[in-house]
């Protein structure tokens, strides 16, 4: 360097520095110069903000950059963007090319692999591309059902600002709370009812137990009772009744026979009437006895009759 003049050294810092910058910025952008990739064609209809330098991924994991974008002015429906991919990935035959993007706007191109069975794709093939609006793509879509939704958002957002400027809306949020307590109240009462009567359960269990008992015993006395039925000479029994209700007829036709002493007792008028002349006449007589006794009773100390 001492045999340089200044301004040599000037000029060979500026090259270098103009080097150093070439592969900064290529370095940069994702671009290897020396890299020994295979290249492919990707053909797309619309690659959305797709540029130089954008990252070919599969799985999540990059696998090439985009080198080149040629537009066809002649064909303006066909855009071929010109990769570099990892020579040790093969791709297969029916491999798809899909550009996404994300909310931030980084843009990148994800490869739906084929079927290894159909074969693999040699270097400088063709691959077809297609637009994946990803994330971003669900944003605009659901964009024209916000705009569709935002009336009714804002009259809700009314209806609810004049609810909360009514002024019985603090009363009733004041009600709410004596309810609440009341609520709480009425649940402590009812713990306490159970409580009593999980302490009443024992006592009244032991008396279902006492009234299963006597119950138990009724049975038993009615299973007596329907045994010793069942033991009952039941025949005898009708022939006795039988034996009185015919003795009970015979009576009866005693009673109705007129020949007999009750039958003429019964049906003669003549003893009917004599009967009660005689007693008409003992009646007279005891009248008279009552009221005449001395006339029946001769008693004097001295003999003496009274007449």
């Amino acid at each position: 360097m001492k045999g340089f003049t200044k301004e040599i050294k000037i000029a060979l810092v500026a090259i270098l520095g103009i080097v150093v910058l070439f592969f900064g910025m290529n370095f940069l952008k994702g671009v290897t110069l020396f890299s020994d990739d295979n290249t492919y064609y990707i053909k797309f209809n619309n690659i959305s903000g797709l540029s130089g330098s954008s990252p070919i991924m599969t799985n999540g994991f990059k696998v090439g950059t985009v080198t080149d974008i040629q537009f066809d002015y002649q064909n303006k429906e066909e855009i071929l963007a010109k990769v570099g991919i990892d020579k040790e990935l093969r791709i297969p035959v029916g491999t798809i090319a899909e550009i996404s993007s994300d909310l931030l706007g980084n843009v990148q191109v994800d490869l739906v692999m084929g079927d290894e069975k159909d074969g693999f794709l040699e270097p400088m093939s063709t691959i077809d591309g297609r637009l994946n609006s990803g994330a971003m793509g669900k944003v605009k879509e659901m964009v024209p059902q916000i705009e569709k939704m935002l009336p009714k958002v804002d009259s809700i957002l009314t209806s609810v600002n004049g609810l909360m400027a009514d002024p019985a809306l603090p009363a009733t949020l004041h009600h709410a709370d004596q309810i609440t307590y009341d609520l709480t109240k009425t649940t402590q009462q009812i713990n306490q009812l159970i409580a009593g009567i999980n302490k009443q359960v024992p006592g009244l269990m032991g008396k279902a137990d006492g009234v299963l008992d006597k119950a138990n015993t009724t049975m038993g006395n009615a299973a007596t009772v329907t045994e010793n039925l069942a033991n009952l000479d039941l025949e005898a029994t009708l022939n006795e009744l039988k034996s009185t209700l015919e003795n009970l007829q015979a009576f009866s036709a005693s009673l109705n026979e007129k020949n007999g002493t009750l039958g003429m007792i019964l049906h003669d008028k003549t003893m009917y009437e004599q009967l009660n002349s005689t007693l008409a006449h003992a009646d007279s007589l005891l009248v008279n006895f009552k009221e005449h006794p001395k006339r029946y009773v001769h008693f004097s100390v001295f003999g003496k009759k009274d007449k």
